[in-house]
């Protein structure tokens, strides 16, 4: 049985110097049922239902027909903020990581190879963390193509070079993904770039919603244009959106078809931010709390409390039983009389 996968762009093989790389077969136009290929990212669901496969018994057949859940989304934390990451990555509902120069001066990193290296490490220690994204930077395509080798070499299977769509970059872009290097095209603000960037083979194009919105251009119907081009294409290539400002924004283009987000912690603090879900819940644990749902952990607690109580009574009845012995010893031993006396 095959575990569903988040549908994630395909490693690109490693060619030689010059040489293109092979387009994969076609698959499905649906956007439904796209190709999974080589993911990267597995989705939560499936990670968690493979933990059951190999069962024993009766309930061994429900997993005869794996179903993912999750679907096709995919998630990404936008930060460089190890307070953020340590709060948010758990939560599981985050695939990844993405930075660029500008979070990582406003969350106090440095930009160069060895410091985003240790950043790599850092972040992929999350078990939440399958991929991560890191933007190369250079005035010309191979000052970007250098850099961008250099900070996939830790690990190229899961570390995304970003680079802008700019001539240099696509050059860039076009070169990473010759040299088997994952790529994420960045800073996109009109949909034909999501055909240049299929056109270089890169696994992702992330256009900027708030800021298309900023400049007073269609930043919605532009990403959804991107998305509809994709799935034409029939391209395994993801439109990661970003510069995400509200929550609404989400759901949204998540019902227009579009499947990858990255979002700042503030965004997802959002998330969780609904007056009538948190007071459902406290609604839902006070009846919980009349009705017993905590009454055996208080019961359990007093008991140990009681018991703790006993056992401290106790002890001081042994200490001043101890006490009284040692005293009753020292005024017999005071009151025996000497044997030079008892001579006499």
């Amino acid at each position: 049985m095959a575990i569903v996968t988040c549908r994630a762009p395909t490693l690109a093989p490693v060619l030689a110097p010059g040489a293109r790389p092979t387009r994969r077969a076609s698959v499905s136009a649906s956007s439904a049922s796209r190709s999974t290929g080589n993911s990267r990212i597995v989705s939560r669901g499936s990670r968690l239902r493979a933990a059951h496969l190999g069962g024993v018994g009766d309930d061994a057949d429900m997993y005869d027909e794996d179903v993912d859940y999750s679907g096709n989304l995919c998630m990404f934390l936008d930060s460089a903020s190890e307070e953020e990451w340590a709060k948010w990555l758990p939560s599981g509902i985050f695939a990844g990581v993405t930075t660029n120069p500008i979070i990582l001066e406003r969350d106090g990193r440095e930009c160069n190879i060895a410091a985003l290296t240790e950043l790599a490490k850092e972040a992929l220690a999350y078990d939440a963390v399958q991929e991560f994204q890191v933007q190369t930077w250079g005035k010309t395509s191979d000052e970007m193509w250098k850099n961008g080798i250099a900070l996939a070499k830790y690990d190229p299977d899961v570390i995304v070079v970003k680079v802008p769509g700019t001539f240099e970059g696509i050059k860039a872009a076009n070169a990473l993904v010759t040299d088997g290097i994952r790529v994420t095209i960045t800073a996109a603000y009109a949909s034909h770039q999501a055909v240049l960037a299929a056109a270089v083979g890169a696994n992702y194009v992330a256009p900027y919603l708030g800021r298309m919105n900023d400049a007073g251009r269609d930043g919605f119907g532009t990403i959804v244009e991107m998305q509809k081009t994709a799935d034409k294409l029939d391209s395994d290539m993801r439109i990661l959106v970003a510069s995400v400002r509200n929550v609404g924004d989400i759901a949204k283009l998540a019902a227009a078809g579009c499947d990858t987000f990255t979002i700042s912690a503030k965004v997802a603090e959002d998330m969780f931010g609904d007056p009538l879900t948190n007071q459902a819940t406290l609604d839902f644990e006070e009846s919980a709390t009349r009705i017993g749902a905590y009454r055996e952990a208080e019961e359990a607690q007093e008991r140990a409390r009681l018991e703790a109580k006993a056992a401290e009574a106790a002890a001081a009845a042994a200490a001043a039983a101890e006490a009284a012995a040692a005293a009753a010893a020292e005024l017999e031993g005071g009151s025996k009389p000497d044997e030079d006396d008892a001579r006499v």
